[in-house]
């Protein structure tokens, strides 16, 4: 299992660094067509924005496993372990709910893509292949949330990366 969770995590960093990667170098590959060669591709700007949206929401889970999300917690701080307990699991239940809700409308947005037979404008992407991003980053993130409920319940001490050490 723990191979499991370990391979789960490799691959949300390959496949969201990869996207966001991707995208940087489309950005400058256009840059330097445009005013170095004097020949921009009109293709490139559209490719970058997606592979750059795939890459940012493929990453919303990614950024919940090591707890980088926004967060406020100045009075969370001041709660007595128990009322925090309490805190987490209502606010994860609720976590929970926004992406079973989020991943239910990504899939109506993509089937409606589809049907319509919407393609981008410049490269002839079908557009649902572009909205698919969303009820796959909403299942990720869906997961990541039931994981922290399943470890808050448990008691398990979450230990989370800091980026400022």
């Amino acid at each position: 299992m723990k191979a499991l969770h370990k391979a789960w995590g490799y691959l949300e960093e390959i496949l969201a660094g990869f996207f966001f990667v991707t995208g940087i170098v489309l950005i400058f590959y256009g840059v330097i067509m445009r005013y170095l060669f004097n020949e921009p591709q009109a293709w490139v700007e559209e490719l970058a924005r997606y592979t750059i949206i795939w890459g940012t929401f493929l990453g919303f889970g990614l950024a919940l496993r090591h707890n980088q999300h926004i967060q406020v917690d100045i009075l969370y701080d001041q709660l007595k372990p128990s009322m925090k307990r309490i805190l987490d699991i209502v606010a994860t239940g609720l976590s929970i709910l926004f992406c079973i809700i989020y991943t239910y409308y990504g899939f109506v947005l993509v089937e409606n893509r589809y049907t319509s037979g919407m393609v981008s404008l410049d490269i002839g992407i079908p557009m649902w292949v572009v909205y698919l991003v969303l009820p796959i980053s909403g299942i990720l993130f869906l997961l990541r949330f039931v994981e922290r409920l399943v470890n808050i319940l448990r008691g398990k001490d979450e230990e989370y990366a800091n980026p400022l050490t």
